[in-house]
């Protein structure tokens, strides 16, 4: 159990180096003042905005600026790239036909990141 996710949810990324927000579209608003995630709400710069500066040697960008900084790890600006859904979701509750997410959800980035949240932006709905 957990709780519900919202927009304005608080998630840091383990490779980020500042916190971000979920942003939810109102499409699929349910029970709530705030429209609720759903597992597929994974969309960069639309549902995940970037989490400051990445430190994964598996964003090329960061890479390449490491190699040029003759291997001195050198963060660049974050671009998310979600490897997949929010797991492992809530089944029993569905968002616009899809599973809800709860504040124990994590999204895996393609460049080695886990994604969670610190603040669900729900404080009374637990599921």
């Amino acid at each position: 159990m957990g709780l519900c996710v919202t927009g304005g949810a608080v998630m840091t990324c383990s490779f980020g180096m500042a916190p971000s927000t979920l942003n939810i579209l109102p499409t699929a608003q349910v029970m709530s003042a705030m429209p609720l995630a759903c597992i597929a709400d994974t969309v960069p710069f639309v549902n995940i905005m970037p989490f400051g500066m990445c430190q994964s040697l598996a964003n090329p960008t960061v890479a390449a600026a490491t190699a040029a900084a003759m291997g001195v790890l050198t963060p660049m600006p974050c671009t998310p790239v979600p490897a997949g859904p929010w797991a492992p979701g809530v089944p029993q509750i569905l968002v616009g036909g899809k599973p809800a997410v709860n504040d124990q959800c994590k999204l895996t980035c393609s460049y080695g990141g886990m994604i969670q949240f610190t603040n669900s932006g729900c404080q009374t709905i637990q599921f």
